[in-house]
Parts: structure tokens; sequence; C-alpha cells
């Protein structure tokens, strides 16, 4: 599993020009699944998106999780774009990208899992998206399961 992290002011999603999803301040996701990925995986990411200690504290310093506030929330986007593999000529290949029946389902319950804490927006899977985003600092991180 491979999650973008990336700390947002606001940040929407578009599907047939109407909004899907919309959040303020907190975390834009960008998410992708391999066929190594299980309930586990997906417990231990959303464990680790949750306690990332990437905004900042009194004194400045990136010291507290999206957990420390009560008007944040995540926009999940799913994006099998992130097993590209470029390793052999120009046109990326997805090969380790897990299939469409499997990633939906693991992308429902990696969401799920997260909205167990906190207020969770979504794009729609396989669905051409427009993301917009007003990265914060700008903070962006990589996550990966494996």
């Amino acid at each position: 599993m491979r999650v973008i992290v990336q700390r947002v002011l606001s940040s929407s999603v578009e599907v047939d020009n109407k909004i899907k999803g919309k959040i303020d301040k907190g975390f834009m996701l960008l998410v992708g699944f391999t066929d190594t990925d299980n309930e586990k995986t997906l417990k231990k990411m959303a464990d680790k998106i949750l306690r990332l200690r990437i905004f900042d504290d009194e004194n400045g310093v990136m010291n507290k999780s999206i957990l420390d506030f009560s008007n944040t929330s995540i926009l999940s986007i799913s994006q099998f774009t992130l097993y590209a593999d470029t390793t052999k000529g120009n046109r990326p290949s997805y090969v380790k990208a897990l299939n469409k029946e499997k990633a939906i389902k693991l992308y429902d319950e990696f969401n799920n899992i997260l909205k167990e804490s906190i207020k969770v927006e979504t794009g729609i899977f396989g669905a051409d998206m427009k993301v917009k985003l007003i990265n914060d600092g700008p903070i962006t991180i990589t996550l990966e399961s494996e």
C-alpha cells in the first residue's frame, strides 16, 4: 500500500463537474494498493496517518497529529497510478497495482477504518476526478506499507 499524505488548508474532488468531496484543514490522501495488502496493512497505515505528527505545536514545531484538532478531516482519493513502473521504456506499467475489484474493497475498508476516528470525504473509485488542493507548508509525505 502506498499513500501520499498532503497537509492541506483545503481540498476538493470533482466528478462530472460536481463536487464529490470537500474538506478544509486536514489531509488529502492519494491511496494505492498492491496484491500483498490486507486488513492488517490497512489498519497499520490508517494508524500511521492518524498519528503522523506533521502539524505545528505552540512553538512552531511539527509535533501534533491530525487527531489533536477538532476541525480537521481527510479527503481520500483512490490512485492506482502510485504503482506505476517506468523502469522499462516510457510507458508506465501498472501490473503491480491491485485489480479494481479487490482494490475497491480495500479502499472502502481503509476509509471506514479512518472514519472511526475522523471525518473522511472521498472521491469516486475509478472515476475521472479533478482534484484541487492548497498544500499547507508545503508538507507532502510518502508512506509505504512494505
